[in-house]
């Protein structure tokens, strides 16, 4: 925040537990309180079911997981920005982060679990906007292989592997994932 507000612009922290109904209600009409009028919304949240503790975690877990941090709080989330952008006069930008092997599947109990849950939050954005389009434009993001946490914690070999299987011999950064975020959010 204080980085933010060093370039003169304004921010503001918010507490949200994107699994509940009613910490999803109120985020909108605080994030508008202390910021005036929304141009976008990302709904990044996603559960770590990689890293930590929840590595350990059943396979059902793991899926309760999922479906309640990335698929039910990005639709709870969507739904309180279309609601909050719609009804403002300019309207807005709702963007929703899938995965790129939701298309093309991956092999792997883990894959998966992603699958399952990117791949209802990118049907679930397509209806999102015919529904409210053209006020609110609806846009995905679905990024391959993006060097977080996980990629620094992987083999060299399967580091490598994954770098030759991607177009430009690379992992993703979360800087690339956020230039393509600020394009959608942008009027071109």
């Amino acid at each position: 925040e204080r980085e933010i507000r060093a370039f003169g612009r304004r921010a503001a922290v918010i507490r949200l537990d994107v699994t509940d109904e009613g910490s999803v209600r109120a985020l909108g009409p605080t994030a508008r309180d202390a910021l005036g009028p929304l141009d976008a919304w990302v709904n990044n949240a996603g559960a770590d079911i990689l890293t930590g503790r929840a590595a350990s975690l059943s396979a059902v877990e793991k899926l309760d997981l999922l479906l309640a941090v990335d698929l039910r709080g990005t639709m709870l989330a969507s739904w309180q920005a279309a609601e909050i952008l719609g009804a403002q006069e300019q309207g807005g930008v709702i963007i929703n982060m899938s995965w790129d092997h939701v298309l093309t599947g991956m092999a792997g109990s883990n894959p998966q679990l992603f699958a399952a849950a990117k791949g209802a939050v990118l049907a679930f954005s397509k209806s999102l906007a015919r529904s409210v389009a053209p006020r609110v434009r609806v846009n995905v993001l679905a990024p391959g292989w993006i060097e977080t946490s996980f990629g620094a914690g992987v083999d060299e070999d399967m580091h490598q592997r994954v770098a030759e299987s991607t177009p430009l011999k690379r992992w993703g950064t979360p800087d690339d994932v956020a230039g393509a975020a600020v394009f959608l959010a942008s009027p071109a």
